[in-house]
């Protein structure tokens, strides 16, 4: 018998545990969230979890965001597995009526403009699924123009998708589909239990509530949503949720000395709803506009029009602090460019914050984590007698196969392949100290590559954290020129690496 209540106590616990890492930055003056709830009175299905903002956010569409809706489901099994198929079975979701893309289009009815509506679970899809080709690397939201595009024919991949989701829903043509679909986010593969306790942890800690002790066997907010659950209180703004912080007295005491560093963001995609926080408006460089999805709008061009926004940015922010914490929610280029704004000779203090499974961390050069952490493997290929150089740099995942395909097809002045591989893995690198440590042995080896000819082009291809880039962009000094490139995280262009800017 109790093992057959465990999952339902798990279940219930990893729905609270969304609930309290959104809910944490109400008590976060920088956050645009104003309002979060469970179990809450809105569309059957995405009611797990709302989450209500103002002003309105940004994502990866036209329209700005007041409201994301969540459907959160937990898994014993870490490995199960689901397709576009299981969309249309209302099984997959545990129900025996409806299915989740009937549900979604009742709560589109229902929600009206400017609502997301989000689906977490810790299954993944398939591998070679047709779903897999449509949820973005950026937000997580389904690919609409992707799904769209193409042959218009219900025989092809996408169209075989359309067909099942349109027929299913009885709609009447594919704009009607894409009006239920349009806002619909798939958070596959979501974070354990334990990995969603540490991150609440540590956003706990940064807006200070007392949550645990590491040596508690216990997590006093699982029994804590259980009990407010039984009281009738599901949903909190600002005002009620500090003041239940202070009546359960997980409120610590904050001490009266001003952060001395300035909270600066740089986004040029946004994450899920906890990740919109950090800086206050007016030290946020906000690019989302100025792409689609992860893409650099045809209009625009990298070296003219995105560079110089960061630098002028990142300059008024100096004569403002000498000290700022960075949340690099962009790319890798704007990270090299962060860096190389912010280099070693600049005087400014920095912190960055590295967003990962577990949620941000505060780095710095100085915290000491690269005493006795891992270096990196350095291999050198002969690509042929081209003069330039190619640089892959592999932690998350193995930028080398992409990197020298890309030099093969496109960079015959390319002569040789320097690899600097760790990993792969979303933890390897320790904190800021590793980070630098790993930046500048990358810079020093091509240095000396590069010996007395110190004109010779780089071209770096990345796998890696921000915090990385953005020590590299400190050392551009010692590898420029320098062209840095953006990888094809959708596979909606080139399925490939793409030149951003170079750097003189």
């Amino acid at each position: 018998m109790a093992d057959a209540v465990l999952p339902r106590w798990h279940g219930d616990n990893y729905q609270a545990r969304v609930f309290w890492e959104n809910a944490l930055n109400l008590l976060d003056g920088t956050s645009c969230i104003v309002e979060v709830a469970f179990e809450a009175d809105g569309p059957k299905a995405f009611d797990d979890v709302v989450v209500r903002y103002d002003p309105a956010v940004v994502r990866s569409g036209p329209e700005r965001i007041t409201a994301d809706y969540h459907q959160v489901k937990w898994h014993v099994e870490y490995g199960g597995r689901f397709g576009y198929e299981d969309l249309v079975d209302p099984a997959f979701i545990g129900a025996t009526t409806f299915s989740i893309l009937q549900r979604l289009r009742e709560a589109r009815e229902k929600a009206g403009p400017g609502a997301c509506f989000s689906f977490l679970t810790t299954y993944r899809i398939k591998d070679g699924d047709p779903l897999a080709d449509l949820v973005s690397g950026n937000d997580r939201s389904l690919l609409i123009e992707k799904l769209f595009d193409g042959t218009k024919t219900d025989g092809s991949r996408m169209g075989k998708v359309r067909k099942l989701w349109r027929e299913h829903l009885g709609l009447v043509d594919n704009e009607a589909l894409r009006g239920v679909l349009v806002g619909f986010r798939i958070f596959d593969g979501h974070r354990s239990l334990e990995e969603l306790k540490e991150s609440i942890v540590l956003r706990a800690k940064t807006v200070g509530v007392i949550t645990t002790m590491p040596t508690n066997s216990d997590f006093r907010l699982d029994e804590l949503a259980r009990a407010l659950k039984k009281r009738g209180l599901n949903s909190f703004t600002r005002e009620t949720f500090r003041q239940l912080c202070q009546d359960e007295s997980m409120l610590a005491e904050v001490a009266s000395a001003p952060d001395p560093y300035l909270p600066v963001a740089l986004r040029s995609f946004l994450g899920p709803a906890s990740d919109i926080m950090g800086a206050l408006p007016e030290h946020t460089l906000l690019l989302t506009d100025s792409f689609r999805q992860r893409y650099l709008r045809d209009d625009l061009d990298w070296q003219r029009d995105i560079r110089p926004q960061v630098a002028d940015f990142l300059r008024a922010k100096v004569v403002r602090s000498p000290m700022l914490r960075l949340i690099l929610d962009a790319h890798a280029s704007v990270a090299f460019i962060s860096g190389a704004v912010l280099d070693l000779k600049s005087g400014v203090s920095i912190e960055l914050v590295q967003k990962g499974r577990v949620g941000p961390r505060v780095w710095r050069a100085d915290d000491g984590s690269e005493s006795e952490a891992p270096t990196f493997d350095v291999l050198e290929h002969r690509l042929g007698d081209g003069p330039e150089i190619a640089v892959a740099i592999s932690v998350a995942q193995s930028a080398e196969t992409a990197a020298r395909t890309y030099c093969e097809t496109s960079l015959s002045k390319v002569g040789r392949l320097l690899v600097f591989a760790l990993g792969p893995s979303q933890r390897v690198v320790l904190g800021g100290g590793h980070a630098a440590a790993l930046a500048e042995s990358v810079a020093n080896r091509l240095r000396s590559v590069k010996g007395n000819d110190m004109d010779v082009v780089a071209h770096v291809f990345a796998a890696a954290p921000n915090a990385l880039l953005f020590y590299l962009g400190q050392q551009h000094q010692a590898i420029s020129p320098c062209i840095v490139y953006e990888y094809d995280f959708d596979r909606r262009g080139n399925k490939s690496y793409h030149p951003s800017m170079i750097m003189d």
